[in-house]
Protein backbone atom coordinates (compact mmCIF):
# COMPACT_ATOMS: atom_id res chain seq x y z
CA UNK A 1 0.00 0.00 0.00
CA UNK A 2 3.42 2.74 0.78
CA UNK A 3 4.49 1.46 -2.55
CA UNK A 4 1.14 2.75 -4.31
CA UNK A 5 1.45 5.89 -2.29
CA UNK A 6 4.78 6.53 -3.36
CA UNK A 7 4.74 5.39 -6.92
CA UNK A 8 1.18 8.12 -7.30
CA UNK A 9 3.75 10.99 -5.58
CA UNK A 10 6.02 9.97 -8.45
CA UNK A 11 3.36 10.98 -10.76
CA UNK A 12 2.28 14.04 -9.40
CA UNK A 13 5.82 14.95 -9.32
CA UNK A 14 6.04 14.57 -13.24
CA UNK A 15 3.09 15.86 -13.92
CA UNK A 16 3.51 19.18 -11.98
CA UNK A 17 6.71 19.27 -13.48
CA UNK A 18 5.90 19.33 -16.60
CA UNK A 19 3.35 22.26 -15.77
CA UNK A 20 6.38 23.70 -14.17
CA UNK A 21 8.09 23.48 -17.78
CA UNK A 22 5.84 26.27 -18.69
CA UNK A 23 4.49 27.77 -15.66
CA UNK A 24 7.75 29.99 -14.56
CA UNK A 25 6.85 29.22 -10.50
CA UNK A 26 7.72 25.39 -10.84
CA UNK A 27 10.73 24.11 -10.68
CA UNK A 28 9.62 22.35 -13.87
CA UNK A 29 12.73 19.74 -14.85
CA UNK A 30 14.20 19.20 -11.25
CA UNK A 31 10.09 17.86 -10.18
CA UNK A 32 10.25 15.50 -13.10
CA UNK A 33 13.60 14.27 -12.51
CA UNK A 34 12.61 13.39 -8.57
CA UNK A 35 9.09 11.83 -9.77
CA UNK A 36 11.19 9.63 -12.17
CA UNK A 37 14.26 9.09 -9.26
CA UNK A 38 11.24 8.12 -6.86
CA UNK A 39 9.77 5.76 -8.98
CA UNK A 40 13.02 4.02 -9.64
CA UNK A 41 14.07 3.70 -6.33
CA UNK A 42 10.32 2.50 -5.34
CA UNK A 43 11.13 -0.51 -8.02
CA UNK A 44 14.17 -0.89 -6.24
CA UNK A 45 15.97 0.67 -9.66
CA UNK A 46 14.92 -2.63 -11.50
CA UNK A 47 13.96 -1.31 -14.60
CA UNK A 48 15.78 2.33 -14.30
CA UNK A 49 19.43 1.48 -13.09
CA UNK A 50 22.26 3.41 -13.05
CA UNK A 51 22.57 4.43 -16.70
CA UNK A 52 19.27 5.28 -17.19
CA UNK A 53 19.28 7.79 -14.46
CA UNK A 54 22.47 9.48 -15.64
CA UNK A 55 21.01 9.37 -19.07
CA UNK A 56 17.87 11.54 -17.73
CA UNK A 57 19.74 13.36 -15.53
CA UNK A 58 21.72 14.85 -18.51
CA UNK A 59 18.65 15.41 -20.24
CA UNK A 60 17.45 17.44 -17.22
CA UNK A 61 20.71 19.39 -16.78
CA UNK A 62 20.42 20.25 -20.33
CA UNK A 63 16.68 21.78 -19.92
CA UNK A 64 17.99 23.52 -16.71
CA UNK A 65 20.59 25.48 -18.36
CA UNK A 66 18.57 26.13 -21.13
CA UNK A 67 16.47 27.47 -18.62
CA UNK A 68 19.29 30.08 -17.54
CA UNK A 69 20.34 30.78 -20.68
CA UNK A 70 17.53 31.15 -23.43
CA UNK A 71 17.11 34.95 -23.09
CA UNK A 72 20.83 35.76 -22.89
CA UNK A 73 20.94 33.89 -25.96
CA UNK A 74 18.17 35.65 -27.75
CA UNK A 75 19.45 38.90 -26.83
CA UNK A 76 23.05 37.31 -28.34
CA UNK A 77 21.24 36.84 -31.44
CA UNK A 78 19.80 40.16 -32.70
CA UNK A 79 23.13 41.17 -31.66
CA UNK A 80 22.96 42.73 -28.63
CA UNK A 81 25.48 44.86 -26.53
CA UNK A 82 27.39 42.87 -23.75
CA UNK A 83 25.47 45.19 -21.32
CA UNK A 84 22.21 44.04 -22.87
CA UNK A 85 23.50 40.54 -22.35
CA UNK A 86 24.25 41.08 -18.72
CA UNK A 87 20.86 42.87 -18.50
CA UNK A 88 19.00 40.05 -19.80
CA UNK A 89 20.55 37.95 -17.28
CA UNK A 90 19.40 40.02 -14.41
CA UNK A 91 16.55 40.87 -15.51
CA UNK A 92 16.10 37.20 -15.59
CA UNK A 93 17.27 36.64 -11.77
CA UNK A 94 15.47 39.77 -10.12
CA UNK A 95 12.06 38.28 -12.87
CA UNK A 96 12.20 35.15 -10.60
CA UNK A 97 10.89 36.97 -7.55
CA UNK A 98 7.84 38.81 -9.19
CA UNK A 99 6.47 35.63 -10.44
CA UNK A 100 4.88 34.86 -13.86
CA UNK A 101 5.19 38.75 -14.96
CA UNK A 102 8.46 39.15 -13.81
CA UNK A 103 9.53 35.87 -15.50
CA UNK A 104 8.26 36.98 -19.00
CA UNK A 105 8.96 40.69 -18.80
CA UNK A 106 12.46 40.82 -16.67
CA UNK A 107 14.91 39.84 -19.56
CA UNK A 108 13.07 41.98 -21.62
CA UNK A 109 13.04 44.72 -19.73
CA UNK A 110 16.78 43.96 -18.37
CA UNK A 111 17.87 43.96 -21.98
CA UNK A 112 15.83 46.67 -22.97
CA UNK A 113 18.30 48.57 -19.82
CA UNK A 114 21.23 47.32 -20.56
CA UNK A 115 21.03 48.94 -24.46
CA UNK A 116 19.66 51.56 -23.62
CA UNK A 117 22.95 51.74 -20.85
CA UNK A 118 25.34 51.11 -23.96
CA UNK A 119 23.87 54.48 -25.50
CA UNK A 120 21.55 52.88 -28.36
CA UNK A 121 18.25 54.39 -29.24
CA UNK A 122 14.80 53.07 -27.82
CA UNK A 123 14.21 51.68 -31.29
CA UNK A 124 17.50 49.30 -31.05
CA UNK A 125 17.31 48.63 -27.39
CA UNK A 126 13.51 47.83 -28.12
CA UNK A 127 14.63 45.37 -30.91
CA UNK A 128 17.05 43.60 -28.07
CA UNK A 129 14.39 43.38 -26.11
CA UNK A 130 11.66 41.62 -28.38
CA UNK A 131 14.93 39.04 -28.90
CA UNK A 132 15.29 38.41 -25.49
CA UNK A 133 11.52 37.97 -25.35
CA UNK A 134 12.15 35.25 -28.24
CA UNK A 135 14.84 33.51 -26.77
CA UNK A 136 13.02 32.73 -23.61
CA UNK A 137 9.83 31.55 -25.70
CA UNK A 138 11.98 29.29 -27.60
CA UNK A 139 13.76 28.05 -24.38
CA UNK A 140 10.43 27.07 -22.24
CA UNK A 141 9.25 25.46 -25.36
CA UNK A 142 12.59 23.51 -25.23
CA UNK A 143 12.29 22.89 -21.99
CA UNK A 144 9.08 21.16 -22.25
CA UNK A 145 10.17 18.86 -25.36
CA UNK A 146 12.96 17.66 -22.75
CA UNK A 147 10.51 17.05 -20.20
CA UNK A 148 8.57 15.09 -22.28
CA UNK A 149 11.58 13.46 -23.84
CA UNK A 150 12.86 12.54 -20.24
CA UNK A 151 8.92 11.20 -19.36
CA UNK A 152 8.97 9.31 -22.47
CA UNK A 153 12.70 7.70 -21.56
CA UNK A 154 11.43 6.78 -17.81
CA UNK A 155 8.06 4.85 -19.47
CA UNK A 156 10.29 2.99 -22.27
CA UNK A 157 12.62 1.95 -19.30
CA UNK A 158 9.80 0.84 -17.22
CA UNK A 159 7.79 -0.99 -19.50
CA UNK A 160 11.04 -2.18 -21.54
CA UNK A 161 13.83 -2.29 -18.77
Amino acid sequence: MFDIALYVLAALLMLGGLAGSVLPMLPGIPMVFGGIWLAAAVDDYRHLGLWWLLIIGAIGAVGVIVDFVASTLGAKRVGASPRALWGAAIGTLVGMFFGIPGLLFGPFIGAILGELASGTSVLRSAHVGVGTWLGLLFGTLLKLVLSFLMVGLFGVAMLFG
